[in-house]
């Protein structure tokens, strides 16, 4: 009998984020619960035949215990017991910065997925609320799992070096990451400040997005592999994450990890490191400003501090994740007996 079918769609709706925890899990699993028997299911795209029909008999036909399903992006007709990864509800809680379509799947059979599942697995704390806001559901049935981070990476020593000192962002560009923050505390900075601003992804900033600076220019990197950006967060002089809300936000704890300074404002970071991050209201440019000329002036305090700090995070890894993961499966498989 198979005990979990774990639904692993790579959508294109997905972000890193999910991607990541997915692969965690299709990794992991099998080394941590060896006594549970998982099957893989889904392919395919959201909101079409894949998900509402093949999906479905694909799961009937299995016959498992148990779905996972990683998204509230889940088939229409759901007859298995299942439990729901929650990444976060930004949806609904900044509604002005997303489409009229994502608010109302969310809000109507979004919602239904979340409320019916057995389990709601969450990133953080502060996804646990959302869900009782917007949901009605109890605290009791969320499962608070931290992400991780792969720790093979920490031996990759080699820190990315430049012209000039610069900052790091990591992740997509969409609304409620915040960049305008970053970007106007950056160009605030005093002209005798020389520190350059490095982001990834592809570049599709706002044409009046100021790429230079007395001291400093604005870099787009386009999309870099896994090796590179972690020598990227080794060379930066501070890892910067401004956005409104975050799930959890990877990129936050693998700076972190590498011994790299985090600033982020305060709405964003997981609870994990509330004690490693420098903190900023998300709104607040001048605060960031502040935060990145003693950055700058303090350098080599703010590297030792980050590295004496790396022990509180460094059992926060994807095997760690994936073993959190699967003691949910048990106990929501010991209660159905």
């Amino acid at each position: 009998m198979i005990d979990v079918a774990l639904d692993v769609r790579r959508t294109r709706r997905m972000s890193t984020g999910t991607r990541a925890y997915l692969d965690a899990l299709q990794t992991w699993l099998p080394c941590v619960a060896p006594d549970l028997t998982i099957a893989s299911v889904g392919r395919g795209e959201h909101f079409g035949i894949d998900e509402y029909v093949r999906l479905p008999l694909e799961i009937a036909r299995l016959a498992p215990r148990l779905v996972h399903y990683l998204t509230p992006l889940a088939p229409a007709v759901r007859w298995t017991p299942y439990v729901v990864t929650v990444h976060d509800l930004i949806h609904l809680a900044f509604p002005a910065l997303h489409g009229s379509g994502s608010r109302w799947y969310y809000a109507t059979l979004g919602a239904r997925v979340i409320r019916n599942a057995r389990r709601i697995l969450v990133g953080d704390e502060r996804t646990v609320d959302d869900c009782v806001r917007f949901f009605g559901v109890s605290p009791e049935r969320c499962s608070v799992v931290p992400l991780g981070f792969d720790p093979a990476l920490l031996a990759n020593t080699i820190a990315e070096s430049h012209e000039r000192p610069y900052l790091l962002y990591a992740g997509n560009h969409r609304a409620h990451k915040n960049l305008a923050t970053l970007f106007a505390a950056w160009q605030a900075l005093p002209p005798e400040v020389e520190l350059d601003c490095y982001i990834t992804g592809k570049d599709d900033l706002p044409e009046n997005v100021l790429r230079y600076r007395t001291g400093g220019r604005l870099l787009v990197l386009g999309d870099v592999d896994r090796s590179r950006l972690w020598r990227l967060y080794r060379g930066a002089l501070a890892y910067v994450h401004p956005a409104f809300a975050e799930g959890f936000g990877i990129p936050m704890l693998e700076a972190a990890a590498s011994g790299t300074p985090v600033l982020a404002s305060f709405e964003c970071v997981p609870s994990i490191l509330r004690s490693v991050a420098r903190t900023f209201p998300a709104r607040d440019v001048d605060a960031l400003r502040d935060l990145l000329v003693h950055a700058v002036h303090h350098a080599e305090e703010e590297r030792r501090r980050a590295r004496e700090l790396v022990t509180e995070i460094s059992t926060y890894t994807w095997e760690r994740f994936a073993g959190a993961v699967a003691v949910v499966y048990r106990e929501v498989l010991s209660e159905m007996k």
